[in-house]
């Protein structure tokens, strides 16, 4: 997921969706790592100075981003080999030629899931945003502090939250194709580069105080384990690998050693933003740093008025998007079933009626689990759980089964297998840490 300003990927992935002769390449090496970019720069941004805090300073959290770097640049290599030698254009179907329609399946439904999850985070950011920009406005418009403002039903963020998800994100979401977004999808990249920049000059110039007062790194074994806790959080924001495929379908040099040079710049350009932004955030606040870095700021704070616009505009666009192909996925599971039941027949009208159930079933669904879990950095921690299955896992899983009917040397087979495994076991590891961690959160044990 915002993170993930994906929607013109995903119009990418609608094109490319079909046979591979009719797929013409037309991104060169800039726009695919534009598109990289935005698809991995997004929501996960507002989480990293909280990352780098829990994480038990600077140098703990960049070596941790370091060492998954690697797995993240890996990843991406072996899906676009897959991609190569399976002839697919999206990552289901990928998984699915490779490992076979088991773990097809699996990959589907848990494809269904992050996508939920990063609707559910994206609401809860809309949320927090929302909830600020009421009291600036206050503060605006009457000159009294936040605390004197009087509660009413149509103050709250939460209505507001309502408001927009009837007004604003349902008609966006309802129809089949949402093509305006790729005329604004450059939002997503536009705020997260403008929140770096400003958290940098909040960081030079606010009271020396403030800053500079919190260390570089702690020692011990409690620092050690608190390093495994952000793994979730740097999975969530370095993600793209479900839009990579598509990518590397529409580019138009496909060799592998290209696909290479743009996986490692993206990835680079991506570690130097959200590092930027964790060790200034982190800096500057500390351990009172919240799990929203925007939510740390004052709300008069006129640069991060500005932020939390932009993030909050860039978001609820982003959101029908994120909804498109979560539900596209499960209304094409349901349309199969009903042209099995009818023996091949399907109408528009149940096409239709069955589009608008998902659509107001997934807004309600998301907007309930947000009203009632305002923390994004439990969101991001089941995000970040399932995010170990596409960016390890089910690459993991390409890798080997690749090796097992692909021509190359023995010696080739027993390397890339056993880097398979590795990167398999990582994640299964990394998926069953955050998503035990996650669920001793919501039950409030941790």
């Amino acid at each position: 997921m915002e993170e993930l300003a994906r929607e013109s990927i995903s119009l990418l992935a609608s094109a490319s969706a079909k046979p591979p002769l009719d797929v013409r390449p037309r991104l060169g090496s800039l726009g695919a790592i534009f598109i990289m970019l935005k698809s991995a720069l997004g929501a996960g941004l507002l989480n990293f100075p909280w990352a780098f805090e829990r994480a038990g300073g600077i140098r703990s959290a960049v070596t941790v981003e370091l060492i998954s770097l690697v797995f993240l640049v890996s990843g991406l290599i072996i899906l676009g080999y897959s991609s190569s030698i399976s002839g697919q254009c999206t990552y289901q179907a990928v998984v699915k030629e490779v490992c076979g329609p088991a773990i097809g399946q699996l990959c589907e439904i848990c494809f269904v899931f992050n996508l939920f999850m990063i609707s559910v985070a994206f609401l809860v950011i809309v949320d927090d945003q929302l909830e600020k920009l009421c009291e600036s406005l206050y503060e605006l418009v009457t000159g009294l502090p936040k605390s004197e403002m009087p509660y009413h039903f149509y103050t709250d963020q939460r209505f507001g939250l309502v408001l927009l998800c009837a007004f604003l994100i349902l008609p966006l979401s309802i129809s089949k194709e949402i093509s305006i977004q790729k005329y604004i999808s450059v939002l997503g990249t536009l705020a997260a580069t403008y929140l770096t920049i400003a958290i940098i000059i909040k960081y030079h110039t606010v009271p020396s105080v403030v800053v500079r007062s919190t260390p570089l790194y702690t020692s011990g074994v409690g620092s050690w384990a608190s390093m495994f806790t952000v793994i979730p959080t740097i999975c969530f924001g370095f993600q793209c690998h479900e839009a990579s495929i598509a990518i590397y379908s529409s580019m138009e040099n496909q060799r592998l050693s290209h696909w290479v040079f743009i996986s490692v710049v993206s990835m680079i350009f991506c570690l130097i933003i959200y590092s930027l932004t964790g060790v200034y955030g982190y800096l500057t606040f500390g351990k009172d740093v919240k799990a929203d870095i925007l939510m740390s700021y004052a709300s008069d704070d006129v640069l991060m008025v500005i932020a939390r616009l932009l993030f909050g505009v860039s978001i609820i666009t982003v959101y029908p998007i994120t909804l498109l192909l979560g539900r596209s996925v499960i209304q094409d599971f349901l349309l199969s079933w009903r042209r099995r039941r009818h023996g091949g027949f399907l109408t528009v009208e149940f096409e239709s009626r069955s589009r608008y159930v998902l659509t107001v079933l997934w807004i309600v669904a998301t907007l309930l689990i947000a009203v009632f879990m305002p923390d994004i950095s439990k969101v991001i921690s089941v995000i970040g759980g399932i995010s170990a299955f596409f960016i390890f896992i089910f690459p993991g899983l390409c890798l080997m089964f690749a090796m097992q009917s692909e021509p190359v040397s023995c010696k080739t087979r027993k390397v890339l297998t056993v880097w398979g495994v590795i990167t398999l076991i990582c994640g299964a590891f990394i998926f069953g840490q955050s998503t035990t961690i996650a669920v001793m959160q919501l039950l409030g044990k941790i």
